[in-house]
C-alpha cells in the first residue's frame, strides 16, 4: 500500500512540474495588450461614428446603451415588456448601414429564440429586452454586439454594423 501511494504520489509531482506556464506566453501578452486596446478603441470609435452618422441621415433619435447599441421604438405596443428566461417571437428584417439587404422573416418565417440563451446576436437579446409585445423597433448594433470580427460567412461582412428592423410579436415563458 505504501509502495502504491509513494508511485502515485510521485507520478502526480512530475506531471504537476510539466504543467508550469510558458514565460513566453507572458511576454507576448505584455507586448501585444496595450497595442491591440488601443486599435479596439479606435475600430470602437470608428463604428459609434459611422452609426451616428446612420441616424442622423435618417433622422432617427435613437437611444444609446452602455455596449453601445442604439435602440429606437417606432411603434409602441401595448403588450408585457420582454425579459430574460422568455421565448421571444419576432418579425425582422437585417441590413448593413449602407443599406444592403441581408435577411427577413418574410422569406424565413417569423424567429423565435430564448432571450438570454440562444444563439443570435447579442444586440439582439439585449435590444429585445427594451421591447413590449407589439412594439416596432430599430436596433443598431456596432460589430462586438452582431457578427464580430468575421461576419456570418454569408451575407454579413467581417466588421459590420447591422440594422434590424423588429417587431416583437409574442413573449412565452420558458418551460
Amino acid at each position: 500500500m505504501n509502495k502504491l501511494f509513494f508511485i502515485l504520489a510521485t507520478v502526480v509531482f512530475i506531471s504537476c512540474e510539466g504543467e508550469k506556464k510558458p514565460q513566453e506566453v507572458t511576454v507576448i501578452k505584455e507586448k501585444y495588450a496595450e497595442p491591440l486596446m488601443r486599435v479596439n478603441k479606435k475600430l470602437i470609435e470608428k463604428d459609434s461614428r459611422d452609426i451616428e452618422n446612420w441616424l442622423k441621415r435618417h433622422e432617427i433619435k435613437a437611444q444609446q446603451t452602455g455596449t453601445g447599441l442604439r435602440f429606437a421604438i417606432v411603434k409602441k405596443g401595448n403588450g408585457n415588456r420582454a425579459k430574460v428566461g422568455q421565448y421571444a417571437t419576432i418579425n425582422y428584417r437585417l441590413t448593413l448601414l449602407d443599406g444592403t439587404f441581408c435577411y427577413d422573416s418574410e422569406k424565413n418565417g417569423p424567429e423565435t429564440f430564448l432571450i438570454g440563451q440562444d444563439h443570435v446576436e447579442s444586440g439582439l437579446h439585449e435590444g429585445i429586452q427594451k421591447m413590449d409585445v407589439g412594439d416596432k423597433c430599430l436596433l443598431i448594433m456596432p460589430p462586438h454586439l452582431a457578427h464580430g470580427l468575421l461576419g456570418d460567412d454569408k451575407k454579413i461582412p467581417p466588421l459590420s454594423c447591422i440594422v434590424y428592423e423588429v417587431e416583437l410579436l409574442q413573449i412565452k415563458d420558458a418551460q
